[in-house]
């Protein structure tokens, strides 16, 4: 009788943690009373805002000029950063737009007697916006860096955390001008829409995982295990 009390207990108890309460509304989270629906996208939300899309070494861009055909050619950023085009000379492209850089070459062109060149570039392939993700996840590596990429895009194009992975120790390095600065995420409070998908940018290092930088905030994780927004930190 004694046994089929604390079974009887135990199930009583089992069940009570199944039924998870029901969602409340937050600083960061409005609950719809009432909908079980998602409501559509309009346009404006099928569009990303622009991000500048900026030429490094090794890059592939297609340069047309247009009066001047024999000019326009394929070609590669050099690992410096320059190109080099006749009459044109030689170009420093690193960090610059398409726009920019068409812009470089039409003034530069111009100043050989070229009457409105009519210059236009485009990107062909970029090896330079890329981002790097790191640690538990099924494929490390370097991935391209698009208008829409964020922490969750990145993860997906890694085919997804490890079995092992630590969802709320997911770290963002990331240098803004010369300070080196780092960001812990939670990506299953980024799943239940506790706050926003983090944007990536090119040269960004992802780490999934145990790592030194995870250990700088071991203590706010022991402290908060499901954290209810990023942390972020300047590095010293």
């Amino acid at each position: 009788m004694r046994k089929l009390c604390i079974a009887f207990l135990m199930a009583s108890a089992l069940a009570g943690c199944a039924r998870q309460a029901p969602l409340q509304t937050t600083a960061g989270l409005t609950v719809v009373e009432g909908s079980s629906v998602l409501p559509p996208p309009n346009r404006g939300d099928l569009t990303a805002a622009d991000r500048p899309a900026l030429i490094g070494p090794l890059d592939t861009i297609q340069v047309d000029v247009f009066t001047v055909p024999e000019l326009s050619r394929e070609m590669q950023v050099d690992a410096s950063g320059r190109i080099a085009m006749p009459l044109a000379g030689t170009i420093d492209a690193r960090g610059k737009t398409a726009e920019e850089l068409a812009s470089a070459i039409d003034t530069a062109l111009r100043a050989r007697y070229v009457r409105n060149p009519g210059v236009t570039v485009n990107i062909k392939s970029s090896v330079s916006q890329v981002v790097t993700i790191d640690g538990q996840v099924v494929e490390p590596g370097l991935y391209p860096v698009t208008n829409q990429m964020t922490l969750m895009r990145v993860i997906a194009s890694a085919k997804g955390l490890s079995e092992f992975a630590r969802q709320e120790d997911v770290v963002i390095l990331r240098t803004v001008g010369n300070q080196r600065m780092a960001g812990l995420y939670n990506v299953a409070a980024i799943r239940r829409g506790s706050y926003d998908d983090p944007p990536v940018f090119a040269n960004d290092v992802i780490v999934v995982g145990d790592s030194p930088q995870r250990r700088l905030f071991r203590d706010f994780v022991s402290l908060s295990p499901l954290l209810a927004g990023p942390l972020i930190a300047v590095l010293q």
